[in-house]
C-alpha cells in the first residue's frame, strides 16, 4: 500500500486508455446499457442511477460517466492495494442488488427527483450499512433541492458539518484543506473555481444514531471532473491531487467502518 503523500500527475497512469480498453456498452439515456458487473471482486466503485427533473437528452446521474469512474478506479488500484473491479458499475437505487455494493457514488444531485421506490431503496440501503458519497452540485438552489430529497430518504437524520479532525480526513491521506475543485473548463482557464453562488466548498455528512457516517456530501466542488481530466495536460495538478486523495479516503473509510 502506498504511504500517504503525493499523488502523481495523471494518477490513472493510463489517460484515455482506460476508456479505450473497456468493454463497449450502448443504449440508455446516456448511450449506456446498465449491465450487472461480474461477481467476486472485493470492491466495486458503484454509481447511483436515479431519477431527476432535468429536461433534455441526458440524465444527471450520468455526468462525467464513464470516463471519470474508469480513471478513478485505475488510480485506486495504483495507489492502494484495493482489488477494485476495473470498470464502472452503475446501479439503480431501487434495484434489490444495490445492497451487494456497500460503497455508492452520486453526483449532480441538485436536480435529483427520486421516485417513491428510489426513496425506499436508498433508505433501506443506508440504514442497512451502505455508504453514500455525494459530489458535484453547487449553490443555494441545488442545495435546497438535494436537502428536500434527503429529508424524504432520511427524515429523522440531519445534515451536519464533518469536522476537520474526523478520521475520514486522515484514514489514508492527510487532508488538511477542503479544496474547491472546478470543472475542466474553469480549471484549464485558471478560474474562477466556483459555480453559481457556490463560493465556498464544504464537506458535510449524515450520521446514524450510533454515530456511523452514512453519507459524505461534497458541496460546491467537483471531484468527478478532476478524476475525469487528470490526464489533461493543462488541468491543474493541485485539483486532481486533492480529488484522488479525498476520493481514496472515502473508499477506505467507508469500507472499514
Amino acid at each position: 500500500m502506498l504511504g500517504a503523500g503525493h499523488v502523481p500527475a495523471d494518477p490513472s497512469g493510463f489517460g484515455s486508455r482506460a476508456e479505450a480498453e473497456a468493454p463497449q456498452r450502448q443504449g440508455g439515456d446516456s448511450g449506456y446499457s446498465i449491465r450487472e458487473a461480474p461477481p467476486g471482486r472485493p470492491f466495486y466503485f458503484t454509481r447511483a442511477v436515479y431519477s431527476d427533473n432535468r429536461s433534455g437528452w441526458y440524465s444527471s446521474w450520468s455526468i462525467d460517466f464513464p470516463k471519470a469512474d474508469r480513471q478513478f478506479i485505475i488510480g485506486v488500484r495504483r495507489l492502494t492495494n484495493i482489488d477494485a473491479y476495473e470498470y464502472e458499475n452503475p446501479v439503480q437505487l431501487d434495484d434489490p442488488d444495490l445492497r451487494r455494493y456497500p460503497f455508492l457514488y452520486a453526483l449532480e444531485v441538485g436536480y435529483m427527483s427520486l421516485t417513491p421506490s428510489e426513496v425506499q431503496g436508498l433508505r433501506d440501503y443506508l440504514l442497512a450499512g451502505g455508504f453514500l458519497v455525494i459530489d458535484d452540485f453547487w449553490g443555494t438552489y441545488e442545495w435546497r433541492n438535494f436537502e428536500v430529497q434527503m429529508r424524504r430518504v432520511l427524515p429523522d437524520h440531519g445534515i451536519v458539518d464533518i469536522p476537520p479532525d474526523h478520521p475520514l480526513l486522515s484514514t489514508f491521506y492527510e487532508v488538511n484543506e477542503i479544496v474547491q475543485v472546478p470543472n475542466v473548463g474553469q480549471g484549464v482557464r485558471g478560474g474562477p473555481t466556483y459555480e453559481r453562488d457556490g463560493y465556498v466548498p464544504m464537506l458535510k455528512g449524515i450520521f446514524d444514531e450510533a454515530g456511523r457516517l452514512m453519507v459524505v456530501i461534497n458541496w460546491n466542488t467537483d471531484l468527478g471532473d478532476a478524476w475525469e481530466w487528470a490526464d489533461h495536460p493543462y488541468y491543474p495538478l493541485r485539483f486532481s491531487n486533492f480529488a484522488y486523495q479525498l476520493g481514496i479516503n472515502t473508499i477506505i473509510y467507508g469500507m472499514s467502518h
